[in-house]
């Protein structure tokens, strides 16, 4: 008994790292953005409200009857062209990105073409955006598309070229099929660089979302910091502004979970 309990000793250590690790983790974040909120609130102690509101300024316009209601409001209609659009970029880019990245002869066909799309600055085309699709929900959606795009197929093409010949000569060996290779060896080796391209892209069309409504019609979120400026209300801009980083913090933070959670035989915490 005493030899079994010894030898639990170990497993149980073990086991407790992780816990240990992703609590250890949680608070240097929770530090990072309490020394990130001190700093600002610092800063801005040495210029006036108009030119940069401290934190404290920006959490009370915020709580101001009425503003939080509009704020939250403006987010869930802004969020609705930001998910059809990168939900079209998905679509196009993870099955293009696979498609490219396992043949290397259409790879090195449209590689140039890539590139030089990709060096594109995205608010380029908006002037063609207006043409083409207007000034409301399908311009914002287009642009959100075009600004997640290019990053997402970038990514999955290096995943998909990343897979190594030896798993599928084997899976060859055993008599797979090019479908079954494809769905048991390629998307899962192919995985890790899918997530990676959904915190990438995520990103991007957040920054798309503002940017449509900044350059498009001034609605929802975009309507909030263009009426905010021209009142010179820089604390309500900033509002709109810090959310907009909380929205991509709560994405980044989702998107990991859910790797640590389908990716655990890739994901692992430092020793």
């Amino acid at each position: 008994m005493a030899q079994q309990r010894a030898a639990a000793l170990p497993r149980a250590a073990a086991a407790s790292r992780p816990v240990g690790r992703a609590r250890n983790t949680r608070l240097l974040q929770a530090a990072s953005l309490l020394a990130g909120l001190m700093l600002w609130e610092a800063v801005a102690s040495q210029f006036s409200h108009f030119i940069l509101p401290a934190p404290s300024a920006v959490i009370h316009r915020v709580l101001q009857p009425g503003f939080a209601g509009t704020l939250f409001l403006a987010l869930a209609h802004a969020l609705q062209h930001m998910a059809l659009g990168f939900a079209l970029t998905l679509a196009a880019a993870i099955p293009l990105g696979i498609l490219i990245g396992r043949s290397p002869r259409l790879n090195a066909a449209v590689d140039p073409v890539i590139n030089a799309f990709y060096a594109i600055p995205p608010v380029a085309f908006v002037p063609f955006l207006i043409i083409w699709f207007g000034l409301f929900f399908e311009a914002r959606v287009a642009l959100v598309f075009m600004m997640s795009f290019p990053d997402v197929l970038v990514v999955v093409i290096a995943g998909a070229r990343d897979v190594r010949r030896q798993l599928i000569d084997a899976g060859l060996s055993f008599g797979a099929s090019n479908r079954q290779v494809l769905r048991l060896i390629v998307l899962p080796a192919t995985m890790p660089f899918i997530f990676a391209s959904l915190r990438v892209g995520a990103a991007r069309a957040i920054n798309g979302m503002i940017t449509a409504e900044l350059f498009f019609a001034a609605v929802n979120l975009g309507k909030i910091m263009k009426n905010s400026a021209e009142r010179f209300d820089t604390a309500g801009a900033l509002a709109v502004v810090v959310l907009v980083c909380l929205l991509g913090l709560a994405a980044q933070s989702l998107l990991r979970f859910l790797e640590s959670r389908l990716l655990g035989w890739y994901v692992r915490d430092a020793a």
